[in-house]
């Protein structure tokens, strides 16, 4: 089940506008194109940002995320009748014999068990080619994000068209390495409403995310840091070697 953050029509409607100006979009545009990945699939695409960003570059782009809200969202969005969007997880798509698979922001902490982490390595690598590439972004535990989000649990407000001033805040963050679970709270000011999403992440590191990818077929190529967040993630690329 996706957090609400998601999946709440009300709240994927202010996610962009809290989101931010996504910075490492262009470094992900710039991996395809080093792989020269014409075939894409974006894995937890959200509102879509990054998807309709590689189908506007000329790419077949397939768009993948549970949560039926934010994909309405992104298909509101110019540029999105360029990208075949599909309601699910990894295990929801076909193979599409692609070149090349991502998952940006939180979307590879989302998988709290080892099982439910196997099955979407599992199903990515039936969607790609042989000789694909998996590209993912996660943070580095021994950063400890969440003392930042505990730091800036202060309120940000956003006016929204349509829907006037939304405040969020971020709160109740409880840490039990390797999960550390928070909340955010969104007060609609004129309509006088608050809702609540509440997530967990699951915080591994690198020798961990090593062994996992190669005990399911995928040879690590390289290990980056996040452009937009130097020395706080890695970004790992891996190929999926022809045969397991």
């Amino acid at each position: 089940m996706p957090d609400a953050i998601f999946a709440d029509p009300r709240l994927a409607r202010v996610y962009d506008l809290f989101d931010g100006e996504r910075d490492d979009l262009g470094a992900y545009l710039g991996i395809a194109d080093e792989l020269g990945a014409e075939r894409v699939i974006d894995i937890g695409c959200g509102t879509g940002s990054l998807a309709i960003l590689l189908a506007g570059s000329g790419r077949t782009v397939v768009a993948a995320d549970p949560a039926e809200a934010s994909l309405e969202v992104a298909k509101s969005k110019d540029g999105s009748e360029k990208v075949t969007w599909v309601p699910g997880d990894a295990t929801a798509l076909p193979a599409l014999g692609a070149d090349l698979a991502v998952m940006t922001g939180n979307v590879a902490q989302v998988f709290l068990t080892d099982e439910d982490w196997t099955r979407t390595l599992r199903a990515i690598r039936a969607a790609l080619r042989p000789g694909g590439h998996l590209v993912f972004e996660t943070r580095r535990p021994e950063r400890r994000a969440w003392e930042e989000w505990a730091a800036e649990a202060g309120p940000v407000t956003h006016d929204v068209p349509g829907i006037g001033a939304v405040e969020r805040r971020i709160g109740d963050v409880e840490v039990n390495l390797p999960f550390v679970s928070f909340r955010y709270t969104y007060r609609f000011i004129a309509e006088g409403t608050t809702l609540t999403s509440d997530s967990t992440l699951r915080f591994r590191d690198r020798d961990e995310l090593e062994k996992s990818l190669g005990a399911l077929g995928y040879r690590v190529r390289a290990v980056r840091q996040a452009p937009d967040r130097p020395d706080r993630e890695f970004v790992f690329i891996a190929e999926c070697s022809p045969s397991l």
